[in-house]
């Protein structure tokens, strides 16, 4: 039995000039990739319309928190506080995200500077308010937590504008966000007195917020998404890679059909004979075998697999006057803040240049220039968690190490917004209102529960009885020694 292939008609198109080629392709092949382009193009369309009708239902609130000066706490509380966040993730099924349009809602943690003075704010939806609350409370229970209005209303929405201008950017993980960046644990050292001893990242921030002048905004933004366990297998595959393990690959649907398809022709006809495949093993490493920097990695995806982790995305934008904007400065310092995480041999944070910062370079740069500063604007102003690059993956830690309030041992931060002093509860045999209703009306005729002064003086006094009458004089009869 002899199988034959016929390849004219693969001649005849190889045969053909260039363009006579790609139409000859397009007409037989091409709608297929264009159809296939356009009903994913439709489907996110959908998506996109479907969750913007869901969101316009539910409404956003935005904390202002002040902590008592003093503060002591080290980023662990802040620690705690991200992870009592994790209760906020819910599962969405099929019906709910493609006909609801439900999708899992977004925190902003944010740090402002206006005009030198500095605010920790948190931006959450309003179903979550007593969440956001419980977890500051539970950690900062002197905390004062109030609803503000959103600070982003107060400059220009579109630019370019003739009096402000605005620069910004996203920050994103250099490696693959499986490796951790460099934690507050690791500005922990033994030397000096005990409440020195962690060199709070933090100042770095507070002196660069502190020294904007009138005029100046500058915003810090950190989007927080609840997330499943799913990122994990990604880890875990990450360390496989490292230590040589080849994944076992599950066959999907249309190779499991060739390989029936094969077997069966085998029954007929021995397509490929006495084939003998000779596999050659390979060796797995193991600990021993691996280099400090291998070692290093595999200890630090650990690390951060055994934490709860969020998807986090990082965005900053300064406003200011043109007068007495100050790119270098604010653009430099942000820069400088966030290379103090940075763990060469696993993981940094790194401004996205290419995407998001307003930057151009090379053709048509002012029209560029002014439409990248309106996306990221208007991306800072929604909190969106979809526009801008993708949402890469933080830890509890990592979080807490990027957005924290400043330990004061450590900072000097005099214009950072805090607590006028702390509170304390009210005694336990202070009566209730309820209480006061049921008094004897004798107890409030007393006078001092009267309204005024008048009103006490005009009640009539109670005669004394004789036994109740002044005895300051002794009297006649007392015998003398």
């Amino acid at each position: 039995m002899d199988i034959v292939i016929n390849t004219a008609g693969i001649d005849k198109f190889l045969s053909l000039p260039p363009d006579l080629m790609f139409w000859a392709f397009l007409g037989n092949f091409g709608w297929i990739i264009i159809g296939i382009f356009f009903i994913y193009g439709t489907i996110q369309v959908y998506l996109l319309w479907i969750r913007e009708k869901w969101s316009e239902t539910h409404k956003n609130v935005l904390l202002a928190i002040d902590i008592p000066k003093g503060n002591e706490q080290s980023p662990k509380a802040v620690e705690n506080m991200f992870t009592y966040l994790a209760g906020a993730h819910g599962s969405i099924n099929f019906f709910e995200k493609w006909f609801e349009g439900k999708y899992q809602k977004s925190f902003s943690y944010e740090i402002v500077s206006l005009e030198g003075y500095t605010q920790f704010l948190i931006r959450t939806p309003a179903e979550y308010k007593n969440l956001i609350e419980s977890s500051v409370y539970s950690q900062y229970p002197d905390a004062e937590i109030s609803v503000v209005d959103d600070y982003t209303d107060a400059v220009p929405q579109h630019y370019p504008d003739e009096e402000y201008d605005v620069w910004g950017t996203e920050f994103m993980q250099a490696s693959s966000w499986v490796y951790p960046i460099k934690t507050y644990k690791e500005f922990e050292h033994q030397m000096g007195p005990s409440e020195t001893q962690f060199k709070d990242p933090m100042a770095a921030l507070m002196d660069l917020c502190g020294s904007l002048r009138q005029g100046e905004q500058l915003w810090i933004q950190f989007l927080v998404i609840p997330i499943g366990f799913d990122w994990v297998k990604e880890a875990e595959k990450e360390i496989d890679k490292i230590l040589g393990r080849k994944a076992k690959a599950k066959p999907g649907l249309a190779m499991k059909g060739v390989e029936a398809l094969g077997n069966a022709s085998e029954i007929l006809y021995s397509i490929w004979g006495d084939v003998e495949s000779s596999k050659k093993e390979e060796k797995q490493k193991t600990m021993m075998d691996l280099t400090p920097l291998e070692k290093r990695r595999i200890e630090g995806v650990h690390e951060k697999l055994s934490k709860l982790s969020f998807e986090a995305k990082i965005r900053v934008v300064y406003v200011a006057k043109k007068d007495v904007m100050n790119k270098a400065k604010v653009a430099n310092g942000i820069v400088g803040y966030m290379k103090q995480f940075a763990s060469l041999d696993l993981n940094n944070l790194k401004p996205d240049v290419k995407k998001t910062m307003t930057k151009t370079v090379y053709f048509r740069q002012v029209p560029r220039l002014n439409l990248k500063k309106n996306k990221i604007f208007h991306a800072y102003t929604v909190r969106s968690d979809g526009r801008g690059i993708s949402a890469g993956i933080l830890n509890i830690e990592e979080l807490a190490t990027l957005w924290h309030f400043p330990v004061e041992a450590n900072v000097k931060a005099s214009l950072v917004q805090k607590a006028p002093g702390r509170k304390a509860d009210a005694p336990s045999s202070l009566p209730l209102a309820s209480e006061l209703t049921t008094v004897d009306d004798s107890f409030l005729k007393t006078g001092i529960f009267l309204e005024n002064k008048e009103q006490r003086n005009s009640y009539p006094e109670k005669s004394l009885s004789p036994l109740e009458e002044d005895n300051s004089v002794p009297p006649d009869n007392l015998p003398f020694v």
